[in-house]
């Protein structure tokens, strides 16, 4: 009797594929509160390592290459570029820098070696690290040749850096913490810094979200710690307050009654954007898929004007609002949710 051996398992082959002007700039914005990347350096060489790393973790294959777009004064690679170019298992890939500093072609070399190494059956998987909507044909293109398409993003201040629709279409969604990225990213000690004066900021106050500046108006704010959660108490002086540090003391939470309505409103856009048939595939609940969970705590940070990020217990109290309207519109009864 013949024996058949048993069949070996199918890894994955796959490319890591970095909109570096992407990175950059909401890396820049994440950490310093600027995405002009002259206010700060990155050591792009470890960068690149730690991303190949945590994609070696997640993807569990066999890394084909890094592909780095980025861009340069007539193509011309900087120093810094040469030697990345150098890198084993590493493509530089340079579109145009044009006098205003913007990237020109970038967009259109990250489409055309995904739509060819798919189209090719090179590669399994694909990483990609982006945030613009133009990039959302070339995951299509990708995923009609039976490619996975793993989306990586910046963890933004608050609200979203990345467009709706890339979101929308990957396979996977995953965010690249300050935390992960802080190691790489040093600021210029000459540049001034713009959260202390909104007029320096590189690209202007946002259309979609307020800025610090909008949310608190003219109070002087200390900036809270992000390693204690401490933040210093203010003392009464009968006009502005005076700060005085008086230790740690427990961080405040959103109000609750505000992130309820958020999550109520989110909900609602969904019933009249996405029709009841679509929302009739989220019932009965508790669970949110994990796109349609980022795309609650995106929309809700947006209409309240801060992260809910650090604030589990306000994320819970989104998700039981979400699920309030949600089965309110269609007459089921609710037990509240723990997604």
């Amino acid at each position: 009797m013949t024996e058949f051996a048993a069949p070996l398992p199918i890894l994955a082959r796959y490319a890591v594929m970095v909109d570096v002007g992407y990175i950059y700039a909401a890396a820049g914005e994440l950490l310093f509160g600027t995405a002009a990347r002259r206010d700060f350096r990155v050591d792009a060489v470890p960068l690149i390592q730690v991303v190949t790393k945590h994609a070696d973790e997640i993807i569990r294959g066999e890394l084909l290459r890094v592909y780095w777009y980025d861009a340069a004064r007539d193509r011309v690679p900087t120093i810094d570029q040469r030697v990345i170019a150098q890198m084993p298992w590493v493509k530089l890939r340079l579109g145009n820098l044009n006098a205003r500093g913007q990237q020109k072609g970038v967009d259109a070399q990250i489409r055309a070696d995904m739509e060819a190494l798919a189209r090719h059956r090179a590669i399994t998987d694909a990483v990609l690290i982006a945030g613009d909507e133009d990039m959302v044909p070339a995951v299509e293109a990708a995923q009609a040749f039976g490619v996975r398409v793993h989306l990586w993003g910046v963890e933004p201040p608050y609200g979203t850096n990345q467009a709706e629709r890339l979101v929308w279409e990957s396979d996977t969604v995953d965010v690249l913490e300050g935390s992960f990225l802080r190691p790489y990213f040093t600021k210029n000690l000459s540049a001034p810094d713009p959260r202390s004066d909104p007029t320096l900021g590189s690209l202007g106050p946002s259309p979609t979200a307020p800025t610090p500046a909008q949310i608190f108006g003219e109070r002087p704010v200390r900036p809270v710690s992000r390693n204690t959660g401490s933040f210093p108490a203010l003392r009464d002086t009968g006009s502005f307050p005076a700060i005085r540090d008086t230790g740690p003391m427990p961080r405040l939470g959103p109000d609750r009654s505000r992130v309820e309505e958020a999550g109520e409103h989110v909900a609602q856009k969904w019933i009249l954007t996405r029709g009841r048939d679509n929302i009739r595939d989220l019932l009965p609940g508790p669970i949110l898929p994990p796109v349609i969970d980022k795309e609650l705590l995106v929309d809700a940070e947006k209409e309240l004007g801060l992260s809910l990020r650090p604030y589990q217990e306000a994320r819970e109290w989104l998700r039981d609002a979400f699920w309030e309207r949600v089965h309110r519109e269609f007459g089921i009864s609710l037990g509240k949710s723990r997604g």
